[in-house]
């Protein structure tokens, strides 16, 4: 591990592979929990499968605690953007859910997101989630050697905002390593050719987190749960990637999938 520029803290081989587990355990728990989703489940019935999960891989969990947030998990429903709190309520058919969840392995973290759709969705709902995923692998593309975090950024906005979306300004994806939250921050906005250098060995959590109205939000209650102000849907998709010689590699998917473009 090194500090390259700007506080960024560069991670050699053995430590990418480190973060490849946490992140490979990350996502296939997030996707399991997809597969339990439905209509009528209670959100927190996500979370205790989560517990039992982590309890299993010998991992922690990485949000749980974090400035005092009760939860392992993050359920955001429709217009909540992120930060949702599992509870008691139940899910129902045409919701789409946010699943957001951090997992802290052998000392390395791992942070992983995707919103799915419960039962049938919208027509609008459902372009709103495929935008949104297809602008993070526009960024997944631009996580190059060479580029910088404003490549990353400027290829979000203008994804979004060429499909009639916005983009959330006040979270960013982030580094990431034996921190949940590393330097660089990584915009979904901003300028090509602007921001710090990609350098092989940097290791980001790109995020894009798309609403179907104004960018505007606003925190409920809970001190937690982010919604979006005009009450329009959000959709919130995120993977690990290491800047590597050979180009981006994503952490967060298993070898083949990658080697398959999935």
């Amino acid at each position: 591990m090194s500090s390259g520029s700007n506080g960024i803290i560069l991670k050699d081989a053995r430590e990418i592979e480190k973060l490849r587990r946490s992140a490979r355990l990350v996502r296939d728990i997030l996707e399991e929990v997809e597969g339990r989703s439905g209509p009528g489940v209670p959100t927190i019935e996500l979370e205790r499968y989560v517990e039992k999960r982590l309890e299993q891989a010998g991992a922690k969990p990485a949000f749980k605690g974090y400035r005092g947030y009760p939860c392992c998990l993050c359920t955001s429903i429709n217009a909540e953007i992120l930060h949702g709190i599992p509870s008691a309520r139940r899910l129902k058919e045409g919701d789409i859910l946010g699943l957001d969840l951090g997992v802290v392995l052998d000392g390395f973290y791992g942070d992983s997101a995707l919103t799915t759709r419960v039962g049938k969705v919208s027509s609008e709902a459902d372009r709103l989630l495929r935008v949104a995923e297809e602008a993070l692998e526009l960024a997944i593309g631009e996580a190059r050697l060479g580029n910088r975090v404003g490549d990353i950024s400027a290829i979000v906005q203008g994804h979004a905002e060429k499909n009639g979306y916005s983009v959330v300004r006040e979270f960013v994806g982030h580094g990431i390593g034996r921190a949940l939250h590393e330097e660089p921050q990584v915009p979904n906005y901003g300028r090509s050719g602007h921001g710090p250098l990609l350098k092989e060995g940097m290791v980001l959590a790109l995020e894009t987190m798309l609403t179907a109205g104004g960018p505007e939000l606003k925190i409920m209650p809970d001190h937690w749960t982010a919604v979006t102000a005009d009450g329009s849907n959000s959709a919130h998709f995120e993977h690990m990637v290491a800047i590597s010689r050979n180009g981006p590699d994503v952490l967060t998917r298993q070898k083949d999938a990658v080697a398959a473009g999935r």
